[in-house]
């Protein structure tokens, strides 16, 4: 498929983006860390307060232009995604057992389903920092105390056989599977380039990420935001 000239110059100007911002943001860091270390003049404890914020969102911005080179290598295809044996469904407890997002409320995730028995070939540190955003985006969207569920099923769609995760409160589970596919939305507040980067890598791993779609077919509904469902391909 021939890219079209917009396509063909979006990663370029992602990376420019990148460099433009990276350099000032490095700067402003650098200075605000000097002022917290100055022992000339001392700061009273609301300059103090002050400067320490702003070294705290300052440091979010790198991280954001982090992410944003993330984003622009995976598109460009610089960055390699390992391929190494992994069993998908021992790494999905894995992450799950280290999310601990809105405990606070009482929201809580569960593992269900087969602990083992999903091979693929993968970037192990790739996804399961895909599946650690995936896993906070939903309990983070939960309206109230409860359980969220990441089931662990293998299927076969369209022939192939895959794992498939579904992420859904723990009412909604079998629902969410079975509702028709919508798309994932990763423009959610709170957690940067971290969805944008997680639907990457699982694209990059021949996989993909849905939303169930409500109803009235509105993608973007509290209930088509609150679950996932993650299919990857099984080693052939």
């Amino acid at each position: 498929m021939t890219m079209s000239p917009f396509n063909d110059s979006y990663p370029q100007l992602l990376s420019l983006a990148v460099h433009e911002l990276r350099t000032p943001a490095s700067v402003v860091g650098g200075y605000l860390r000097m002022l917290q270390r100055d022992s000339d003049t001392p700061l009273t404890e609301r300059q103090r307060k002050m400067i320490d914020e702003a070294e705290k969102s300052c440091a979010r911005l790198v991280q954001l232009v982090a992410e944003l080179s993330d984003v622009s290598k995976l598109d460009a295809g610089l960055i390699t995604i390992a391929r190494q044996p992994i069993d998908l469904f021992d790494l999905v407890g894995e992450v799950a057992g280290s999310v601990h997002e809105h405990e606070d409320r009482d929201v809580r995730l569960e593992v269900r389903g087969d602990s083992s028995g999903a091979p693929v070939d993968g970037d192990t540190t790739r996804l399961r920092t895909a599946f650690h955003a995936i896993f906070r985006a939903i309990l983070r969207e939960q309206p109230a105390a409860g359980v969220v569920i990441a089931e662990r099923r293998l299927d076969a769609p369209g022939g192939i056989s895959s794992a498939v995760i579904v992420v859904a409160e723990s009412t909604h589970v079998q629902a969410a599977y079975s509702a028709p596919a919508g798309p994932f939305d990763e423009k959610r507040g709170g957690l940067g380039l971290a969805l944008p980067i997680a639907r990457r890598v699982i694209e990059a791993h021949g996989g993909r990420i849905t939303s169930p779609r409500t109803p009235d077919n509105d993608a973007n509904s509290t209930a088509g935001r609150g679950a996932a469902i993650i299919t990857l391909p099984l080693r052939s």
